[in-house]
């Protein structure tokens, strides 16, 4: 992109819209919010990478406080795989003949959110979905680059396809998990295991040329995300083409992938990898659906806001209609 052409735009203020509930309004108005400014390492400083990741975890963690606060069921954490730890939530009311299950990967700029934070990441997703919620734990950069956490995370979809039917299985990831999930599928599939239910791809990150409109469009608007995301995501690409179909699943070969929901906001700075793979999966010929919520951002407004109850609503009203098929 350093070659394209600018367009100059003059600058201006940017109104909070009415046009969304004064909570999301609330929420627009605090501006950004995610970690505090500061210089990235080189590439090559992998000391330097598992400061900034403890530092940022430590920071996330003391912003929402306890990981497991909203959790209304059970978690127990499983050493199946001998690369990552595998977390299993289960409702408070689940039925023992319910044998639906949620995988979710989580997101973190792919460095990020491991830990306690991905234990918060699955309990969000269970409040969602309300089923049996599986989530790894799996290997990032600087310690353990690309493909390991893809290698973890399509090691435990083949370990639930040992314990679940395939329509019984619904996969899903946000930002960064998104990415993965995608990437995850394209190899199942290759490798002959059979499809889930569905897929739900929550403000994914599909491709990290970053040539996408909304990536600059957007920055300085999103509460979450800002230009800087950059650097992580070139710290997982490395020396490999990020064009790469595992790396960047919009270019990719997507048939044969599940009925699929996508989720994001106008303010999302991902927006654009969002559209852009509704059309390439509709071009596939599979089945999508995209969902975009007026003002939101990469968090949505951070459940705070009745559109977040919303989305998270849509995403378990698809859920259960790929369950139910």
């Amino acid at each position: 992109m350093d070659d394209a052409e600018v367009l100059h735009v003059a600058a201006r203020d940017i109104p909070i819209p009415t046009s969304v509930s004064p909570e999301a309004q609330a929420v627009l108005a605090m501006g950004y919010v995610g970690p505090p400014p500061r210089d990235y390492p080189s590439i090559d400083d992998l000391e330097g990478w598992r400061q900034y990741v403890a530092e940022t975890n430590e920071f996330v963690l003391s912003m929402i406080g306890d990981p497991l606060a909203a959790l209304t069921g059970t978690i127990e954490t499983r050493h199946d795989l001998a690369t990552c730890p595998i977390h299993v939530l289960t409702p408070a009311d689940h039925a023992e003949d319910d044998r639906r299950v949620y995988f979710d990967v989580h997101g973190g700029a792919f460095v990020l959110g491991g830990g306690a934070m991905c234990q918060r990441t699955a309990v969000s997703a269970q409040n969602a979905v309300g089923a049996v919620t599986w989530t790894i734990d799996y290997r990032m950069p600087p310690d353990h680059p690309f493909p390991a956490g893809l290698d973890d995370t399509l090691a435990a979809y083949r370990l639930l396809l040992e314990q679940r039917e395939a329509h019984e299985v619904v996969v899903g990831g946000s930002s960064a998990g998104g990415n993965m999930v995608a990437a995850m599928l394209q190899r199942a599939r290759d490798e002959g295991l059979p499809m889930p239910a569905g897929a739900v791809f929550n403000s994914g990150g599909f491709d990290l040329t970053r040539s996408g409109d909304s990536f600059r469009t957007n920055d300085g608007l999103d509460n979450l995300l800002d230009g800087t995301a950059a650097a992580p995501m070139e710290l997982f690409v490395g020396d490999r083409d990020p064009r790469d179909p595992l790396l960047s699943p919009l270019y990719a070969d997507l048939s044969g992938f599940p009925p699929s929901i996508l989720l994001t906001g106008t303010r999302d700075m991902l927006l654009s990898d969002s559209v852009r793979m509704h059309r390439a999966l509709l071009a596939a010929g599979v089945a999508a659906e995209l969902h975009v919520w007026e003002a939101g951002g990469h968090g949505g407004f951070l459940g705070m806001a009745p559109e977040d109850a919303d989305r998270f609503a849509q995403m378990r009203r698809f859920c259960e209609r790929c369950w139910s098929r």
